[in-house]
This record gives C-alpha cells, structure tokens and sequence, in this order.
C-alpha cells in the first residue's frame, strides 16, 4: 500500500522558492531554535528591489483589514500533521468511483487537497455560514464581546485601561467570520485550474465584506459576477422584502474564462424583428 504522507504543504516554504526564483540574491540563512538552518528573505535586499513600488510604515493603502487578518493568513499558509485516510467499508464501489467525500474541518481538508488537486479543479461551490446569529451546527455566530475587540484593536491594554478615548470598531461582529473565511479561501483559489470557477452563496448581511477579500485573494479583475439568486418569500419587514440571496462568482484567471453558449431553447427566444445593428436580442423578465 502506498505510505500516507503525514504533513501538507508548508506554503511559506513555497513563496520563499518563488521569490528566490526572481531574486536569489535576497534568499539568505539563518539557524533556527533548534540549531538547523533555514532559508529567509532578507527584506532589506528585497525593498532595495521593489524601491519604487514600496508602501512601508504608517503610510495610507487601501485593502480591508480586521482584527484577526494576520493569523488567518498565518493559518492559511501553515502546515498540519494530518493525512487523508480511505473509509473503504463505509465507501460505495471504492476502487471504480470518481467522487471523493471527505469528512472533517474544512480547512484541513483544504491543506490536504493541495499536493494532489494543485490547480487541476474547474469549479468550486460553496455555501458559507451566513454569520445571521441563527444557531447553526457550525459556529456560525462569530461575534466577539466589545472588551474582546478592543484589546484585539488596541484600543484597551490586557488590564482594561483604554488606549484611544471613546472609539468602539463596528467590525465586533465581522472580525471573527472575516477571519474564518479568509484562510479557506485563499486555499481554495490554489485548487482552481487557470479557467475555473469559485461560487459562493450568501445573504446581504456580509457580501460586501466577502466581495473585498475576494477582490483581495482572487484580483479585483477576476470578479466574474454576482447572481441574484431568488428565494422562495421575503421576510416579513415593515420596509423592504428581501427576495434573493447572492451568488458570488470569481475566477483564477477570468480572461481565460470562455462564454456559456446558448442552449438551443434560448437561442430560440433571440430575434432581430426591427433590424438592430447589435443583432438579435430578447425580452427578458426585468426582475431578478
């Protein structure tokens, strides 16, 4: 039988190989705790490199940020001690099926998916916790208290004194389902093939927080479109309906992406009766 590997991808050990590709200069060594020595990016090299197109310090950039964001990529990039291992009695026509069910925390299984399915998946669908505060079998509330915020934002020491007089962070209850979705997606993006495909379902309540991490992890460029997805009512509120969800949709490289054609039944529906130079068209239903 073939030996199980027992560890993923270490990712850090992968970006500092692609730097080292573009600029071995800037790779050194240095021993670690235990002695043994290891390759490092000699930053000072590296921004004498990137001089021009550096943003360094306290100096303004635009990206989303929240409490949490630097160990959710720690999380993304580093390895877990965990192997996949075959339920044959529990499988239907193991030796002969296509399909592979896996059991177990989703990012873990991300990790374990990455040596074989490195870029070789054409779709990916999700359905995220909503973060709605419904009770959910996931931990799907990710809120935090205010003290926790706080401290996390600095705005408290660990003994409670106040560090910014008065200001209270409106992301207490984004900070933690940012920082779930962060790492899982970033996965994700390494499992896709240069022409596929992410779908990911969600409510109004935090697309807009999930539309900047995807502009961030996939490219803003790659943002394919968002798909109103109709639900069967609206919810009982005094001002609007809401009647849909969303379906986000980005791709690891979106000029690769070809066009959907037209089933033979919608082709059906395009005519051009007053000749217009654009070519045929249709009358659609303008709800969503």
């Amino acid at each position: 039988m073939k030996r199980l590997k027992q560890q993923t991808l270490n990712f850090t050990d992968e970006h500092i190989a692609n730097i080292a590709a573009m600029f071995p200069h800037c790779v050194t060594e240095v021993e670690d705790a235990n002695g043994r020595l290891k390759k490092v990016i000699d930053f000072d090299l590296l921004k004498q490199e990137l001089a021009d197109n550096i943003v360094d310090g306290p100096k303004e950039r635009y990206r989303i940020d929240w409490p949490g964001k630097r160990a959710s990529l720690i999380a993304a990039n580093t390895p877990i001690t965990k192997t996949l291992r075959p339920a044959v009695d529990e499988s239907v026509d193991f030796d002969t099926t296509q399909n592979l069910y896996i059991e177990g925390d989703n990012l873990e299984a991300l990790k374990l998916l990455q040596e074989s399915y490195l870029g070789a998946i054409k779709m990916i669908y999700i359905d995220p916790p909503y973060n709605t505060g419904k009770d959910f079998v996931y931990k799907d509330n990710f809120t935090k208290t205010k003290e926790e915020e706080l401290q996390e934002s600095g705005q408290i020491d660990e003994e409670g004194g106040r560090l910014v007089a008065n200001l209270e962070s409106n992301g207490r209850f984004h900070s933690d389902w940012l920082s779930m979705m962060y790492p899982r997606l970033r996965l994700a993006r390494n499992l896709l093939k240069y022409d596929g495909v992410i779908f990911i379902s969600l409510d109004d309540g935090e697309v807009a927080n999930l539309r900047k991490i995807c502009d961030e992890i996939f490219g803003e460029s790659n943002f394919v479109g968002n798909i109103a997805w109709k639900k069967t009512s609206g919810d009982n509120k005094p001002s609007f309906a809401f009647t849909h969800d969303n379906i986000l949709i980005y791709g690891r490289s979106s000029n690769k992406i070809p066009r959907v054609p037209l089933t033979p039944e919608q082709a059906k529906q395009y005519k051009n009766p007053d000749n217009d130079p654009r070519g045929p068209w249709a009358e659609t239903d303008d709800r969503s």
